[in-house]
């Protein structure tokens, strides 16, 4: 199956979500504090009584891959419990009183990687008769489920040694496929270790797309053989002169398959023709008269752009097929980013013979491309090319065309507005951060509150863009300001809670409920700080559990 394929069939998957949306509560109701999950599940009923975990509990497992989540999700279980929880093949019948099922009742995911984002998560949950039944037609689905179940659980063991869960039935769907988290590493680099981390946090809000931002002006961040200056060189600066750094082939490999154990789809992004001004420097071949431009470590963009003229492409159309055939030859997941924003001192007309050569190239790699949504000024992009958008809510002037030339060429969307999804922007009530006034960004249309990243409905953001052309939503954070990984979390979290939930639980009618969103998100904090996320605890929510 082709990516493309893959990509359309989406849309049935999405269907499906909605009729089980249909027959649930709404997210927004104000869920039984006992029951707190994010993001909020499409129906979730409350019972009497309580199912107890202790010394005995085993994890049971019965289905293709189910033994594959068992093994990723047991050490969370421990760390959260204090219990053994031995790992058994069996199913429900087999159980006894405290067990722990985890049941794969289809086929599994399909093999084929270009099948990522067409795999059915629905799943249920049952913690009733003694025991807690997690189920699902696919691996997916039900490493999904599991994330609720550690949500549930308490952040750190009990002193009696053991643990008392609520008695409910849960039954879920995401509403969108695509729901992502992009990390900037070449503004500033992060280890693979601070990266996996990043991983596990995210996939615990359900989100299934780590975005990697590997290259821009100020570090190019993956190894490729054959152009080795551009990590021995091109790999050395980052913003504000602090140190670079680069991931190996190897180190790459290493977060692709961190990810692939947590069902998260690694999307690489090379950003191009613009933002380019560390290959630019390590490849002087590249640039007219073969005169390379100086290491750049400041934070404007608009200035760097490869070179559309005939002397220069041989070497530049060489350059883009070995970058762009590495990089898709070691990422096993359907889609390849090629970036295309902020190209604003590329010539029009240069830009877009640019951008018909990168995508040709990109495209013969047999992935489904991915640009930000200037690159759909193009109206020769190959089919299926997904367009990332990054306006505002409200759209700035161009954003909704070239949004729109997308879907007219066959492809779909994946929102990140600016001024509600972009992590990086300051918090209002804490405008300074730890950093005295560095850390966050005020550009999109001022600091972002907790509140805001929630309350925005994604089909009312586009005119003209329908549910079924929005492929998912995506919170990037970029991080000029943020220099440790500390600096990533707090910026982020709480934050990417509420796109997570956004784009996972079913649309509702009307205002969102904050207060809802606040209680169930309430008891999340006690897990991150157990986890060692540095997230900002936000006013307004009722934090539990954080007191040492």
């Amino acid at each position: 199956m082709t990516a493309p394929t893959a990509i359309r069939r989406i849309a049935l998957l999405a269907a499906a979500a909605v009729l089980l949306a249909g027959c649930a509560a709404s997210p927004d109701r104000k869920d039984d504090p006992v029951i707190a999950i994010v993001p909020a599940p499409a129906r979730l009923e409350s019972a009497t009584g309580t199912v107890r975990l202790d010394a005995g509990t085993r994890i049971l497992v019965d289905g293709p891959g189910a033994d594959a989540v068992a093994a990723t999700i047991a050490p969370d279980l421990r760390d959260a419990t204090g219990l053994p929880l031995g790992i058994e093949p069996g199913g429900t019948a087999d159980a006894r009183d405290g067990d722990v099922l985890l049941l794969v009742t289809g086929e599994g995911p399909a093999p084929d990687a270009a099948t990522a984002f067409a795999v059915d998560e629905s799943h249920t949950i049952d913690s009733a008769d003694g025991r807690v039944e997690l189920a699902a037609a696919s691996a997916a689905g039900l490493f999904r489920a599991t994330q609720s179940l550690r949500q549930l659980l308490p952040a750190r063991p009990p002193a009696d040694g053991a643990v008392d869960l609520p008695a409910f039935h849960l039954e879920d769907a995401p509403r969108f496929a695509y729901r992502g988290a992009m990390l900037d590493v070449a503004r500033h680099f992060f280890t693979v270790e601070q990266v996996i981390g990043y991983l596990d946090a995210i996939a615990m809000l359900k989100l299934n797309v780590l975005h990697l931002h590997l290259t821009d002006d100020q570090g190019w961040r993956l190894a490729i053989e054959g152009y080795p200056a551009l990590t021995e060189q091109g790999g050395a600066s980052a913003v504000g002169g602090d140190p670079g750094g680069f991931y190996t082939q190897g180190d790459y490999r290493r977060i692709v398959e961190a990810a692939a154990a947590r069902f998260i789809t690694v999307v690489p992004e090379i950003d191009l023709p613009g933002h380019t001004n560390a290959a630019l420097n390590a490849v002087p071949e590249l640039n007219p008269g073969g005169v390379a431009p100086e290491p750049y470590t400041g934070i404007e963009v608009g200035f760097s752009s490869l070179s559309a003229a005939p002397d220069e492409a041989a070497a530049t159309d060489a350059f883009l097929t070995a970058v762009l055939g590495q990089t898709a030859d070691l990422t096993p997941g359907p889609l390849l980013h090629v970036g295309g924003d902020e190209s604003l001192s590329t010539p029009k007309a240069d830009y877009l013979d640019l951008v018909g050569r990168i995508t040709a190239i990109g495209a013969a790699t047999g992935k489904t491309l991915v640009g930000w949504h200037e690159l759909g000024a193009s109206t020769e992009l190959p089919a299926g090319t997904v367009g990332q958008y990054w306006s505002f809510t409200t759209p700035q002037e161009g954003a909704t065309e070239e949004t729109l030339s997308f879907v007219e060429q066959g492809g779909s969307v994946i929102l990140s507005p600016a001024d509600v999804a972009y992590l990086d922007m300051k918090y209002p009530d804490d405008p300074d951060g730890p950093l005295g006034g560095k850390l966050g960004l005020l550009w999109a249309d001022g600091p972002t509150t907790l509140e805001e990243a929630y309350a925005w409905e994604p089909t009312e953001v586009v005119p003209g863009l329908a549910e079924s052309d929005i492929l998912g939503l995506e919170a990037p954070i970029w991080t000029e300001t943020a220099r440790g990984f500390s600096e990533v979390e707090y910026l982020a979290f709480p934050r990417i809670a509420a796109i997570a939930e956004l784009a996972w639980s079913p649309a509702v009618e009307g205002a969102r409920d904050e207060a809802g969103f606040h209680a169930r998100l309430a008891p999340l904090g006690a897990h991150w700080r157990a986890m060692g996320i540095a997230f900002r605890p936000v006013g307004g929510v009722e934090w539990t559990g954080l007191a040492e």
